[in-house]
């Protein structure tokens, strides 16, 4: 009896890995989708589709999989049907053939399987070397659907700089891999662009789309087995071969490391080595220079005056932080980020007036419209994103607002189906132009310059004031008089 609870729990802890959470997450979602992919078993049927002047092949189509998800997994709401698949394919499973955003739509959007050499039970962690391979190989390939997008443009640019040092080693690997596509078949060769493509959506996805591979427990499952996880996509060169796809290992009992258990040890640690990383001086001057900014504004740190309402029952300080007369000491906090100053509703209003001052309130009134938006219930989202765009972005909007072709074109296909986040790429464009060039003057107008030195008004600004000054203005105009007719007498004598 004893013996036989040792080796059960043997066998429970030698691979802890097969028991994490989402380990158990990704088999469930494998089973469904070689249920889907079995035809011979009531599957969907996987076909080539005939476009104008090609052929598309190996594709479903988005009304296929949500009709046999309720079929065959006794679902009755469309709408549960659709948000499982959605799931499904932001784990990439399954991937749309035109479209970076991993969703899937009840129509005939076409989609295609993924492969399971890039399933996330393989235990992907691609780095930032692989990433930059792919983007470079996409550049070096003469196609329209390869073309980068304006993110993947600026992802390149970024890893560009961050990999000086090495980039002519980027490029011979992209090289290398662009030469063992093209003469792979065509057919295939459409297929497995897609899949990369794809693989690369679910762990660099789209700004504003959820990252699915982020999660703290497969990070602390890591950490306990670091050497589980190949840490490059397009394998690490081991006796002149490249590696073949990490797969998920069997458990096993515990055993001494061998020679070539070492050498991966060592392999692994190089490619640590190569990693971009930052200096802990820079890290920790960075973070004492945040300290020291914000240390005046920590109530736990500094004193806060009338009163500390986080240790006696006076809450004057949240009120006077709430009023519309700002202190000294908010109005310093608005220059250090505009989203500082956007918390506040006092400087959300000055620079709302500062803004109306330059006759480019608009960009500011649709980001607050946008934020309004995601505060909402959902029964007034879609009437209310409508109102926005029709304020807006619409042709002929009265408060037409400037956006670049691929926000515009990426809202207005999101308007299609209104949500609350169907205005995020307009809304973070609109705050990256008034971050780079309002708020900069903003800090520079007389408007933030005066509330910050807390300048008075002129006494001319008074009515005493006034009087004062037209009694000065009428003495030297007297003096003045008086000086030329002394002078003309002198002259006439």
């Amino acid at each position: 009896m004893a013996e036989g609870s040792k080796d059960q729990g043997v066998a429970a802890i030698s691979d802890p890995e097969e028991d994490s959470p989402n380990m158990i997450v990704y088999r469930k979602i494998e089973d469904i989708v070689m249920r889907i992919q079995d035809e011979k078993a009531g599957g969907v049927a996987i076909r080539t589709v005939k476009s104008f002047l090609s052929k598309i092949p190996s594709v479903v189509s988005g009304v296929d999989i949500v009709q046999w998800l309720m079929k065959n997994l006794s679902i009755d709401d469309p709408a549960e049907a659709i948000h499982l698949g959605s799931l499904i394919a932001a784990h990439g499973y399954i991937f749309p053939i035109n479209d970076h955003v991993l969703t899937l739509k009840d129509d005939g959007t076409l989609y295609r399987f993924q492969s399971p050499y890039f399933w996330p039970s393989n235990c992907w962690e691609p780095e930032n070397t692989d990433y930059a391979i792919y983007l470079c190989k996409r550049t070096m390939q003469n196609k329209a659907r390869l073309e980068l997008a304006d993110y993947e443009a600026e992802n390149l640019a970024r890893l560009q700089r961050a990999f000086a040092r090495k980039w002519e080693f980027i490029f011979m690997q992209a090289e290398a891999q662009v030469k063992i596509d093209r003469k792979k078949d065509k057919a295939e060769r459409k297929i497995l662009d897609s899949q990369e493509r794809a693989f690369w959506d679910v762990h660099r996805p789209v700004p504003g789309c959820v990252n699915t591979t982020e999660m703290d427990i497969r990070k602390c499952r890591r950490e306990r087995n670091p050497h589980r996880v190949k840490k490059s996509v397009y394998g690490v060169p081991d006796d002149g071969q490249s590696q073949p796809s990490p797969i998920h290992i069997s458990s096993q009992p515990t055993r001494k490391p061998t020679k070539e258990d070492v050498q991966k040890e060592i392999t692994f640690l190089n490619i640590q080595l190569d990693r971009h990383c930052m200096k802990v001086s820079k890290v920790a001057d960075s973070l004492m220079s945040y300290t020291e900014q914000f240390m005046e504004y920590d109530p736990f740190v500094s004193a806060t005056e009338p009163s500390n309402p986080w240790i006696i029952d006076d809450t004057s300080f949240w009120d006077l932080e709430a009023s519309r007369d700002p202190s000294q000491q908010r109005v310093k906090k608005w220059g250090f980020a505009l989203e500082e100053a956007l918390k506040d509703p006092a400087g959300r209003d000055q620079f709302l007036k500062f803004l109306e001052s330059e006759f480019s309130s608009e960009n500011l009134r649709f980001w607050l419209a946008v934020q309004d938006l995601k505060r909402r219930p959902l029964q007034e989202v879609s009437s209310r994103a409508q109102e926005i765009w029709q304020e807006f972005l619409a042709e002929g909007a009265p408060s037409s607002i400037n956006l670049d072709s691929h926000s515009y074109e990426r809202t207005s296909q999101n308007l299609k189906d209104p949500g609350r986040y169907s205005f995020e790429d307009a809304q973070e464009h609109i705050f990256k132009l008034m971050k780079s060039d309002s708020y900069a003057r903003f800090l520079r107008s007389n408007i933030y310059q005066d509330l910050l030195f807390a300048r008075k008004k002129q006494p001319a600004d008074t009515e005493q004031g006034r009087r004062t000054s037209l009694e000065k203005f009428t003495r030297s105009v007297g003096k003045s008089l008086t000086g030329k007719r002394l002078t003309g007498l002198m002259q006439s004598s």
